[in-house]
């Protein structure tokens, strides 16, 4: 039984442009290596954060929503403690009610943007 989840890591922001998709690379192929299945992505991009980590005040934030066993999170989580590049990450279980809402903004989303095209 696949259960649905939502990741948010923030990279180091002294990171090349291919330096970052390539940890973004890294951590989907974990899930799709495991069996998983990705939902959603975003990128969004360098931003402050509420207070300094590591001595930085920016990072690059992204979003992943997957699919995957309950077991896989341990190994995804130390994957982020080993991994130099990522400087905070939070990881959680999405239950009905926010798997509806995620919908909603991905569909909501998508459909500002068509509309920024015509």
């Amino acid at each position: 039984m696949l259960n649905h989840y939502e990741t948010v890591f923030i990279l180091t922001p002294v990171l090349s442009d291919v330096q970052m998709k390539e940890a973004v690379e890294k951590i989907r192929n974990m899930v799709l290596e495991s069996g998983g299945e990705i939902v959603n992505e975003e990128n969004w991009g360098l931003r402050k954060l509420a207070y300094p980590i590591q001595k930085k005040s920016t990072g690059f934030y992204n979003l992943l929503e997957f699919k995957a066993e309950p077991s896989f999170i341990e190994k995804l989580e130390l994957n982020y403690r080993r991994d130099e590049r990522v400087i905070r990450f939070l990881t959680f279980k999405l239950e009905k009610y926010a798997i509806q809402y995620s919908e909603k903004r991905r569909n909501a989303k998508s459909k500002s943007k068509t509309e920024k095209e015509k």
